[in-house]
């Protein structure tokens, strides 16, 4: 008799940890939804209908983070780069994610977009698309030869020995030239580092690849700036793998565009000015 009580008691020992097994196995989300994010154009605040201001997209990555059936962001990248601004607030935006952020490069992720990419937890990229671009460009003009043929007299009056620094009607000074370089120079620093940082290599194996270089894909993941080539899916995939999840769905979750953004960026140029044209990661 004590014998049979302790095969019974055994008996349910046995079946209430399978119970618990059960419940706990039952409890682990094995679907859920994966959510697209497109960022496609230059980066940047105030691009009228073309283009992508990081705003947008971080309010669409905070909406996938607030989300309970998303489970994983695939960050559609095609773009050129952007400002230096505009591509840190998105890095920023992915570093800052609470789901897993997967960054697919299709024809073109480079400069400020590659700086964006980079905090992602892994970049997928086409195996034939255009990758790095690692630099910093100020794109300056000098239309004082061709003012004086057209027989036009433009100049500024201005207060602040530097105020028209970098405008069309004359060259800069070699004092001028000097400031400008060392911004620019500072960026670039900032920028090599930051990749390093992101992609946990050193900063001299990134500046090894940096001077504005572009790779296709395959080269990037040789020298480690992807993880991985392929299409969507692949990176819908590793995203999906990341969050831990088999059974899932995708759902693009896109920018609002349209008259009232084109009215907003018409607007918003209006204020202070510099005759400096804008420093970008192009």
């Amino acid at each position: 008799m004590e014998r049979n009580s302790k095969i019974v008691a055994g008996l349910i020992g046995a079946l209430t940890v399978l119970g618990i097994l059960f419940s706990i196995s039952g409890s682990v989300e094995r679907s859920g939804t994966i959510a697209i994010i497109p960022v496609h154009g230059v980066i940047a605040y105030d691009t009228g209908i073309e283009g992508v201001s990081p705003d947008d997209i971080k309010e669409l990555i905070q909406k996938a983070n607030d989300d309970p059936s998303i489970k994983a962001i695939v960050l559609d990248i095609n773009s050129p780069g952007g400002t230096p601004v505009a591509s840190e607030e998105l890095m920023d935006a992915i570093k800052k994610s609470e789901k897993p952020v997967v960054s697919w490069i299709s024809d073109s992720g480079t400069s400020g977009a590659y700086l964006a990419a980079s905090a992602s937890d892994r970049i997928v990229a086409s195996p034939s698309a255009w990758v790095g671009s690692i630099g910093v460009i100020l794109d300056l003009t000098d239309l004082s030869g061709m003012y004086r043929q057209m027989g036009i007299n433009k100049y500024a009056i201005k207060a602040g020995e530097y105020k028209d620094m970098g405008a069309d009607y004359r060259m800069v000074t070699d004092e001028e030239r000097e400031m400008l370089q060392s911004m620019v120079n500072e960026e670039y620093d900032y920028f090599i580092k930051t990749v390093a940082a992101n992609r946990n290599l050193t900063v001299s194996y990134v500046r090894s690849l940096a001077e504005g270089r572009i790779f296709t894909g395959r080269q990037a993941m040789k020298n480690r700036l992807v993880d991985l080539t392929g299409g969507r899916d692949r990176a819908v995939e590793v995203a999906a793998g990341l969050a831990g999840i088999k059974d899932y769905d995708t759902v693009t979750m896109a920018p609002s565009g349209g008259l009232l953004k084109l009215i907003s960026s018409m607007l918003s140029k209006v204020g202070y000015s510099s005759n400096t044209t804008s420093t970008s990661m192009l």
